[in-house]
C-alpha cells in the first residue's frame, strides 16, 4: 500500500500548478452543505463491459442533499442500473448523513472534520468481492473525513469500515458464499482550482482538476485493491457543477464488477431553500 501513496503523491506534485478545491468527485469532503439548503445531483457510472455481460452498462444514482443546519448534511440516494441484465431495473436505495464536529477557519484555509453513516438496500443479485454501498451490496458503513483546504488547494482523507447484510453471512456453508463481508477502506482526494486565478464575481466560471487515490481490504479475507481516478470539474454561477471522471485498478486480486469505468455527474445547488421558521 505504502508504494501507491507514494506514487499518489509523487503524481499530485507533478499536476498541482493544474489541480482544485475540495467538491470531490468520487469522494466526500469533511465540509456540509450550508444550513436550509438543497442540492440535486445526477451520477452515472458508465463501462464497455462488466464482467458478467459483455454490453455497454450504465449505472444511475439520483440523489438529492439537504443541509439540516451547518454541521448535518442528509443524502437520499437510490440506483437504476444495466449492470447485472440486459434492461436497466430499479437497483438500490441509500440513506447517508454526515456531521461536521471540527471546524478551525481562516483566511484562505481552513481544517474540518466529519463523521458519517451511510445504509444501504439493494436487489443485485451476490456476485463479486468488491464491497460497494453504491448498488452491489445491502449493509452499513461509518467512517471519519479529514479536510485541509490551503487558498486554491485541498486534501481530504476517508477512513471507513462496512458491513455487509446478506443472509449468506449467517449460512456462508449451505450457500457455499466466499466473497468478504466486512472491509475497510482508506481514500486520499487532492484538487486545484485552477481557473479563474481571481475572483471578481460569483457568476465566473471554475475549472477545478482532481486526483483521487480509492483502496478497499477485505477484513475476513486476504483480497484488496488499489484505484486511481483522475477527474475534471466546471462550476458554472457557483450553483451547478459539472464532474468528469475515469477510474481504474492500479493492483490488486478481489473479483470485480469491473476494473475500469468513467462516472459522469451533474449537480445543482438551492441556497436558502428552506425558510427559517420565526
Amino acid at each position: 500500500m505504502s508504494r501507491y501513496l507514494l506514487f499518489f503523491f509523487h503524481g499530485l506534485l507533478s499536476i498541482t500548478p493544474l489541480l482544485s478545491q475540495e467538491l470531490y468527485v468520487f469522494n466526500e469532503p469533511a465540509s456540509t452543505l450550508p444550513a436550509r439548503s438543497l442540492s440535486i445531483k445526477l451520477k452515472n457510472h458508465l463501462v464497455q463491459k462488466t464482467a458478467l455481460l459483455n454490453q455497454f452498462s450504465f449505472r444511475s444514482t439520483p440523489q438529492v442533499f439537504v443541509g439540516l443546519n451547518k454541521n448535518l448534511t442528509i443524502r437520499l440516494g437510490g440506483t437504476v442500473s444495466s449492470m447485472y441484465s440486459t434492461q436497466a431495473k430499479v437497483e438500490s436505495f441509500q440513506l447517508y448523513a454526515k456531521y461536521r464536529f471540527l471546524s478551525k477557519d481562516a483566511i484562505h484555509r481552513h481544517f474540518r472534520m466529519a463523521g458519517y453513516l451511510e445504509a444501504a438496500r439493494t436487489n443485485a443479485p451476490f456476485h463479486y468481492d468488491e464491497i460497494n454501498l453504491g448498488g452491489d451490496r445491502s449493509g452499513l458503513e461509518a467512517g471519519l473525513i479529514l479536510t485541509q483546504l490551503w487558498n486554491k488547494f485541498a486534501l481530504s482523507g476517508t477512513l471507513s469500515q462496512t458491513q455487509v447484510f446478506h443472509y449468506y453471512r449467517w449460512d456462508k456453508v449451505r450457500h457455499g458464499v466466499l466473497h468478504p463481508f466486512t472491509s475497510a477502506q482508506f481514500n486520499l482526494s487532492a484538487g486545484y482550482l485552477v481557473f479563474p486565478k481571481t475572483y471578481n464575481s460569483y457568476k465566473q466560471t471554475n475549472l477545478n482538476f482532481y486526483l483521487e487515490l480509492l483502496t478497499q481490504k477485505a477484513l475476513d479475507r486476504s483480497l484488496y485493491y488499489v484505484d486511481l481516478a483522475p477527474a475534471i470539474q466546471l462550476i458554472f454561477a457557483s450553483k451547478t457543477k459539472l464532474n468528469v471522471g475515469y477510474r481504474f485498478q492500479l493492483d490488486g486480486d478481489m473479483k470485480r464488477m469491473m476494473q475500469r469505468s468513467w462516472l459522469l455527474s451533474l449537480e445543482t445547488s438551492f441556497l436558502g431553500a428552506f425558510k427559517r421558521k420565526n
